[in-house]
């Protein structure tokens, strides 16, 4: 396969950067890795009563994961560093990649429980992932319904640079603009941290607005419903407005769905803007400021100029759409073949290299 590296020799310059990859999953391979960042009377909790959660479920498939990407060391796809960083950083020129271990943490009733389980999952990215290879940087994980001590893991945590997100799931259990969760906000700001909503989890509610799916495939492409409906929020209930510098990036929600989506907004908000009148702008330029989109799963219509359209009907997506690999997933997206209707060089640039680098403050 053609690395996305042999490019004529015009771009050698800038390749030199290497690719930011904002999605890359990390797992442990048993949970019983993290109990030594739990206290005893977590893991006498977790052996006696298990991790409790809001309905939904997993899928095998899912987290099976192809078997190219299973280390030689026969851990799971995504739990061995050392793989990870010679498969994927090394072979694919990544010079920042952004661990997103999906979090169970989000989808656990017991909010005690849960918010200890986060912090256990922070301490242990600290010494399996961040200290063996500088070239990740991590998701710190909170429990977002337990907003108190969600604030102070953030505060315990964020002095560590090498966190750059603190990690929403994609259907929290309120809309991500209520202002339930603006004392996370107001803690990422004053640490410079971005939100981050990543696609799927639970808290109970389902992947439509119209109830629970029947198959894996409606829960597959359904993410960007929620996505949709938490910018929403954000923007109308004044989360933009209240914090100027916050930084939000949906992951794994696609992004072909953007322009129809502000058009609708903005369309909304001639007609009813007595309703909100703390917003000042369109809520199309709230999202154009604030939010960034990461590519994968990349909409790849039949025909080349309607994926160029895309730009042209919301240009701020030109620098706010940011290369994702979803590393080790089955439907994962490599460097090379992540853009194939992206012919602008100056849009891949910015896309695998230059946009993150601006989300995450990276050099």
């Amino acid at each position: 396969m053609t690395s996305v590296l042999e490019r004529p020799a015009d771009q050698v310059e800038r390749t030199k950067l290497g690719i930011v990859d904002c999605d890359i999953h990390n797992y442990w391979d048993s949970v019983t890795e993290l109990f030594p960042y739990l206290s005893k009377r977590w893991q006498d909790y977790f052996e006696t009563f298990g991790q409790r959660q809001y309905l939904g479920g997993g899928y095998p498939r899912f987290w099976s994961d192809p078997v190219d990407k299973r280390p030689p060391s026969g851990r799971r796809p995504g739990a061995d560093v050392g793989f990870m960083s010679t498969d994927h950083l090394d072979r694919n020129n990544i010079a920042y990649g952004i661990l997103i271990p999906l979090n169970p943490a989000a989808r656990m009733s017991s909010l005690p429980f849960a918010s200890a389980f986060a912090s256990a999952i922070n301490d242990w990215q600290v010494e399996h992932w961040l200290n063996p290879e500088p070239r990740f940087r991590a998701s710190l994980v909170v429990a977002n319904d337990d907003v108190p001590r969600a604030v102070a893991e953030i505060h315990r945590t964020a002095a560590d640079k090498r966190f750059v997100q603190v990690m929403f799931s994609g259907r929290p259990h309120q809309p991500m603009g209520r202002e339930t969760y603006w004392p996370i906000y107001e803690a990422c700001v004053e640490h410079g941290l971005a939100v981050m909503s990543h696609a799927f989890g639970s808290s109970g509610n389902p992947i439509t607005g119209a109830g629970w799916a029947s198959y894996y495939i409606e829960d597959h492409v359904g993410p960007p419903q929620a996505m949709q409906a938490n910018i929403t929020s954000m923007v109308m209930e004044g989360v933009f407005e209240q914090f100027p510098t916050l930084r939000v990036i949906s992951v794994e929600n696609g992004f072909g769905w953007v322009p129809p989506l502000v058009w609708r907004m903005d369309s909304a908000y001639k007609l009813l803007h007595s309703e909100v009148p703390y917003l000042k702008r369109l809520p199309s330029e709230y999202v154009a400021e604030h939010v960034y989109f990461a590519t994968q799963p990349v909409e790849e219509p039949e025909k080349r100029e309607y994926f160029g359209g895309i730009f042209e009907q919301f240009p701020a997506l030109v620098d706010r759409l940011a290369f994702s690999s979803d590393y080790p997933h089955w439907d994962g997206d490599e460097p090379a073949r992540a853009l194939p209707l992206l012919r602008d060089r100056e849009l891949r640039y910015k896309v695998l290299l230059h946009n993150g680098r601006r989300l995450y403050g990276l050099a």
